[in-house]
C-alpha cells in the first residue's frame, strides 16, 4: 500500500495528513450542555485509543459549555456547527482546536469572512463536511440525486470558498450511507485535491451492519492509500467505534493498538463455553494498550496448533485448559470454571514481564 501525501495540518498538536498516521475520531452522542455527562464520555473514548473528538454545539448553551469541556478533555476537540456562524466563532473563543462545517450554510459571505478570520487568528483547522443527506439543491438538480460527482462537486465549491480567503488549513470528507458511492467519492476527491481526507460511511446503522459497511467501504479506501483520519459511525456507544477503528487498521497493518484476539467460531467439538469466555478475555483486556496476540481455542484439531502461535494462548478440551506462552505449554487448569481467572493471571505475568 501506498498512501497519498497530503497537505499536513494540526488538530490541537495531533498531525493529520503527509507522513502522520491515519488518526481515529470519533464524536460525542451526549447533549454537550451536559458537561459532565460530555466530559465522562470525552475520557471513555480517549481511553479506547480515540485521538481527536468532535462534539455537536447547535445552540448558545452548548456553546457556553466549551470551555468547561475543553479545559478537561485529554484530546482534541472539534465543534460540529451548522447553520449559525455565531456558534462557530463562540466555539473558537471558548479554545476549540477546529470546526466541522459547510461554509455554505453558516450565512452570507461576510460572516463567512468572520469564521475564517476567527479561525485563522486561533489555528484552528477546518473540515468541510460533505454529507449526501443535505446536498445543495442545485446540485441535486444538476446531477440528478447525491450522486458523487454532485458530493464532490460540492466538496470542491466549499474548497474554493476557503482558498479564496487564503485559509487553507482544511480537511474534507464526503459520507453517505452507500459504501459504493462513497468509496467513489472519495476516489474522484483524492484526485483533484492534495487535502487531508477524513474518510467515513455515514449513517452506516447497528453495531455488527455499521461495522460491516464501514469495514468494507474503509478498508477499501485505506488500501488504496486514501484517508488521513476516520471515523466508524455506528448506532451504538461511540466507544465501540474506536475498537472497530483499530481492527480495520490492524487487519491493513497499518497501526496496531492493544491485543490481537484470535478465537475460533466453535464448532460441535468444542467442550467448553468458548463464546463466553472468549468475550470474557476481550472485556478484560479492553483498556490493554500493549500490541500482543491472544488465543482462545477450544478445537482439538486447530486450537493447541493457534494457541502455540499466539504471544500467550489457552486451548481448552473436556474440562481441561492448557496455556501456552510463546509456543511452550506453561501448565495445565482443570475445571471449565477456573479457565477465565487462572488464563487472565498467566496474562497479567505476561504483562509484567513485558513492561520491565
Amino acid at each position: 500500500m501506498q498512501r497519498k501525501q497530503t497537505r499536513p495540518i494540526s488538530v490541537g498538536g495531533v498531525g493529520i495528513g503527509g507522513d502522520n498516521p491515519v488518526r481515529v475520531q470519533s464524536m460525542c452522542n451526549t447533549d454537550t450542555r451536559d458537561v459532565l455527562s460530555t466530559v465522562a464520555q470525552i475520557n471513555q473514548l480517549a481511553e479506547a485509543g480515540c485521538e481527536i473528538v468532535r462534539v455537536a454545539v447547535p445552540d448558545d448553551k452548548a456553546a457556553a459549555a466549551l470551555d468547561q469541556i475543553k479545559s478537561q478533555s485529554p484530546v482534541p476537540l472539534i465543534a460540529d456547527i451548522h447553520f449559525d456562524h455565531r456558534l462557530a466563532l463562540a466555539a473558537l473563543e471558548a479554545g476549540i482546536d477546529g470546526l466541522r462545517i459547510n461554509p455554505g450554510n453558516i450565512g452570507d459571505e461576510s460572516k463567512v469572512d468572520s469564521v475564517v478570520q476567527a479561525a485563522k487568528a486561533h489555528g484552528a483547522p477546518i473540515r468541510i463536511g460533505v454529507n449526501g443527506g443535505s446536498l445543495e439543491k442545485d446540485l441535486l438538480k444538476e446531477f440528478g440525486g447525491p450522486t458523487p460527482e454532485a458530493m464532490v462537486e460540492s466538496g470542491l465549491r466549499h474548497i474554493r470558498m476557503l482558498e479564496k480567503r487564503g485559509f487553507h488549513d482544511i480537511k474534507i470528507s464526503l459520507k453517505t450511507s452507500s459504501v459504493l458511492n462513497t468509496i467513489a467519492a472519495y476516489r474522484l476527491m483524492s484526485e483533484q485535491i492534495d487535502y487531508p481526507l477524513h474518510i467515513g460511511i455515514t449513517e452506516a446503522g447497528t453495531l455488527v451492519r455499521g461495522a460491516v459497511k464501514s469495514s468494507v467501504g474503509l478498508g477499501i479506501l485505506l488500501a488504496e492509500g486514501i484517508g488521513d483520519t476516520m471515523r466508524v459511525s455506528l448506532t451504538h456507544d461511540p466507544v465501540a467505534e474506536i475498537g472497530v477503528c483499530y481492527e480495520i487498521l490492524r487487519s491493513l497493518g497499518l497501526r496496531e493498538r492493544g491485543p490481537e484476539i484470535i478465537s475460533c467460531p466453535t464448532c460441535g467439538r468444542t467442550e467448553i463455553h468458548l463464546i463466553e469466555l472468549a468475550e470474557k478475555v476481550e472485556d478484560a483486556l479492553r483498556g490493554v494498550e500493549e500490541v500482543f496476540t491472544v488465543a482462545v481455542m477450544g478445537c482439538v484439531v486447530n486450537g493447541p496448533g493457534e494457541a502455540k502461535e499466539a504471544d500467550i494462548g489457552i486451548a481448552g478440551g473436556r474440562g481441561l485448559g492448557i496455556i501456552f506462552k510463546k509456543g511452550e505449554v506453561v501448565r495445565k487448569v482443570k475445571g471449565d470454571e477456573n479457565l477465565l481467572p487462572e488464563f487472565m493471571k498467566e496474562i497479567e505475568l505476561f504483562l509484567e514481564e513485558r513492561r520491565k
